[in-house]
Parts: structure tokens; sequence; C-alpha cells
């Protein structure tokens, strides 16, 4: 057996050896990874069901792309008073644009979705060094005490997150008791693409003849536009490319500054706020110097 028909069944028995009575709640992006994990998931006859959570800032080749998917469910947030919850409403709630230490928007607009079932993700750690460091076979993230205590109960071979919660690397019965355990009181992640690197994902997809969201032919990666983790160039360029997007945040920046009045912000329009924000206001610090966007924070 090859490498990459043995990373295939592993990939597999990973789906198989944590699948929940009730199902997956597969988490489904638009992305390359996103697909391999739902083709995995039917090749590995797990019941599951496919979500994906809308941002607002999902670019528009994306959204049709996902709405191609058969069987997808759009999950669309609320808050608890029943008012749609999107990146221009937290905007002017939280009072800062998302940056690379506030993702305000990650864990409002999809970390909240699937509570009390075991997800699914394509999370890769080749992807980026945080998420090699933050990522294994399956997260676990809760109450620490409640978490080491549940850990050590069923002697699983965990490591603790940076950034709360437990990894586990190893599938071993004493792992699965411990999910079985904790996912329904906790957030729960299994990534059974963890250790694939970019090669296996285009080549898996390749072999099953999938087609993927048409912004690869132009992109390496699929995001949201205007996310602060892809950089000033690519800020830009999304921009360029959907200047309605530019106006939406502009026009959430003004009612930021509106609804903050009592803040002392060093911005006066929505435009001094965009500028700053991605990159291209001289007269500001540079959002993308990680020491002055701490200084400023």
């Amino acid at each position: 057996m090859c490498d990459f028909t043995k990373k295939i069944t592993v990939a597999i028995e990973r789906l198989k050896a944590f699948e929940p009575d009730e199902g997956y709640y597969l988490c489904y992006s638009g992305g390359k990874d996103s697909d391999v994990i739902r083709i995995l998931a039917e090749l590995a006859n797990v019941k599951h069901d496919i979500h994906h959570n809308l941002t607002s800032v999902d670019a528009p080749e994306t959204i049709r792309y996902i709405k191609s998917i058969p069987n997808i469910n759009i999950d669309i947030p609320f808050d608890k008073l029943g008012n749609r919850v999107s990146m221009w409403s937290l905007i002017v709630k939280k009072g800062i644009p998302p940056t690379r230490l506030l993702r305000y928007c990650c864990s409002e607009l999809k970390e909240k979705f699937g509570k009390g079932r075991l997800k699914v993700t394509g999370v890769r750690s080749a992807e980026s060094i945080n998420r090699a460091k933050n990522s294994g076979l399956v997260k676990i993230i809760g109450k620490s005490s409640f978490v080491s205590k549940a850990a050590n109960n069923f002697h699983s071979d965990v490591f603790y997150s940076e950034k709360g919660g437990i990894i586990m690397n190893m599938d071993n019965d004493a792992n699965r008791r411990l999910v079985e355990h904790c996912f329904r009181t906790t957030s729960t992640i299994l990534n059974p693409i963890v250790d694939w690197s970019d090669d296996d994902v285009w080549r898996f997809l390749s072999y099953y003849n999938c087609s993927v969201n048409p912004l690869y032919s132009c992109n390496t990666r699929i995001g949201c536009i205007g996310c602060p983790l892809s950089g000033q160039k690519t800020m830009v360029s999304d921009f360029e490319r959907y200047p309605n997007f530019k106006k939406l945040y502009i026009r959430a920046f003004d009612k930021m500054l509106d609804f903050h009045k009592e803040k002392e912000y060093t911005w006066e329009t929505g435009q001094d706020v965009f500028d700053w924000w991605t990159g291209t206001d001289s007269n500001q610090l540079s959002f993308f110097d990680k020491q002055d966007e701490e200084n400023i924070i």
C-alpha cells in the first residue's frame, strides 16, 4: 500500500472510530479541504450532515459553489434577541475591526455552531505554524479542570494546547472513550486529514474527479473577504476585485465610530479606519506589524 493510499485508509478509519450515534456535524467552508472531508465521510459511510456557517463576507463565487453542494445546510447566526449577526453588526458592537489578535468574527460567526455535536473539519497542520502547534487528530475545548480530569481518568495520550483545551494525536481506545465522554459538553473537533499535505489534498480531489471552488484558479487559499490573516496584499487585491465589500466595510466603520462616540479614536471617518486596517495609510502605524498592533490594542 502506497503512502497516499494509506493516508486515505487511515482518514476513513478515523471517521469510523469516532462516529457518534447522531452523526457528525461536518463543517464546510467551500474550500478544498472541506471537499476532501465531505468525500471521505461518504467513503467511510458514516452518518453526517454538512453545514456552512454564513459569515456575510464570503466571496460571491464561494457562496454559489457552496449552494451547489448536495444536502448542504446553511446556518445563519442570530443573537439571543433573534437579531441577525453579521460582520457588519459585529464591527459596530466590538468597536474595532477584526484583527489577527482579535478574531471575534471566527468565534461569533463560525465556532458557536454545532454545540453538543462532534464536529469534523478539514484543518491540516501543513497550513500554518499556528495550526501545527494547536491542532491534532482531536481537539477538545472546555473548562480546563473538567477536561484535564477526564483525560487523566481515561489515561488518554494528550497534550495541552497553548490556546486552551487538549490535543490528541493518537487514535486509541482511551482517546475514543474520552471523546465519547466530552463531546456533548465541550467543543470537540475531529480533524481526520490533519497530517495531509497540499499535494495529498489535490491528488485526492483529482482522483475522485471533484470540482472545486472556482476561485482556486486565481488563489491558493480561499477565505473571507478582508480576512486580516490573509495579509495586506491579499486584502487590497480582494477589495479591488470586490469594491462593494469595501463600501460595506467603510459603512460599518462609520457606524462603529458613531456608536462609540465616547471612545477616543484617532480616526474621524470610516475611510480612515479602512485605510489603517488595510495598511494603506502611511500616517498610521501599519496593522501588519505585529508589535505595533499589540501596542495599539
